[in-house]
């Protein structure tokens, strides 16, 4: 608000003048409080997002001793958290890909889930090949003959496409997707699934 200058109480003969003047302060005090509180209002809608105060040397000093003085206390529990969350994490992935959390080491890189099919796929040709009678047939032994070396050179062709360029590496990783597509439906049939 200004400063506002008194006038004096008018004379007897300026009646009207005073009454005006009365009436032009009233209004002028009625401005400044409607003013006022639409100042405030457009100030507080203006510093809802701007709540914190700037940053001092003396709050910088501050900020820097809580720090010291909490970190201690908390840093046992965000190391935990942090544990549980990598946890949490990794079985995650080796869900995804179809191994033991202790195995997904050697799946690691960008062709580790092609890696881990194929290793599965191997594990399977064992099963196949080590199975009960009703598997253990001519057929099932030539089509595990044939396949393992085909595994071998799909787990080279997926090393040397870690080397390549993006684009090539995703072309050449939806092929040997493809393959073992197809191998797996192969396997599947021999197995009595499919």
């Amino acid at each position: 608000m200004g400063l506002r200058r008194r006038r004096s109480t008018p004379a007897a003969g300026d009646a009207t003048e005073g009454t005006e003047n009365t009436e032009t302060t009233e209004n002028t005090r009625t401005t400044e409080s409607t003013g006022t509180a639409e100042d405030n209002e457009v100030a507080a809608s203006g510093s809802a997002g701007r709540d914190r105060k700037p940053l001092t040397a003396a709050r910088a000093k501050r900020m820097i001793g809580i720090g010291k003085a909490v970190a201690p206390l908390l840093a046992p529990y965000v190391l935990t958290a942090a544990g549980v969350a990598r946890e949490r994490w990794d079985a995650h992935r080796a869900a995804r890909l179809g191994v033991e959390p202790g195995q997904l080491a050697a799946y690691a890189g960008p062709g580790g889930a092609l890696h881990a099919r194929l290793s599965r796929v191997a594990g399977a040709l064992d099963q196949l090949e080590a199975g009960g009678e009703a598997h253990r047939t001519d057929a099932a032994h030539r089509f595990a003959a044939d396949t393992r070396p085909r595994l071998a050179d799909l787990a080279v062709a997926v090393r040397a496409a870690e080397q390549m360029p993006t684009p090539r590496r995703r072309m050449a990783y939806r092929s040997i997707g493809a393959e073992l597509d197809r191998i797996e439906i192969s396997l599947l049939q021999h197995l009595g699934v499919g």
